[in-house]
């Protein structure tokens, strides 16, 4: 990465021309001068997030929360929190019943 010695601004590689050019005041640094700089491409995988739903209770790792089953009205529910919406939206909370197993969701 190269600054600008007029205005101090990024460098921008030009391929056409092979020179690097400041796109504020035009400055251009000749390929002459470039040293040439190996680069490592890295890519990543999104990951996703797989909940085996298991009837047996030792099973399960999830955290324990105070939350009333609509559907056999247990008081007690395991919990997690995805991304579901923008970034700039809090994320939904899921609650499984401990009892019945009954999913459900919750948006804050």
């Amino acid at each position: 990465m190269e600054f600008c010695p007029q205005c101090n601004n990024l460098l921008v590689f030009d391929k056409k021309r092979n020179v690097l050019i400041c796109r504020k005041c035009g400055y251009k640094k000749n390929s002459c001068t470039i040293e040439r700089k190996v680069v490592e491409k890295i890519t990543t995988t999104k990951e996703t997030l797989i909940i085996k739903q298991s009837s047996s209770s030792e099973e399960k790792i999830l955290p324990k929360t105070r939350a009333e089953c609509s559907k056999c009205g247990n008081k007690e529910a395991y919990y997690w929190m995805m991304q579901t919406r923008r970034a700039d939206e809090p994320p939904t909370r899921f609650y499984q019943c401990t009892k019945c197993g009954h999913t459900w969701r919750e948006y804050e």
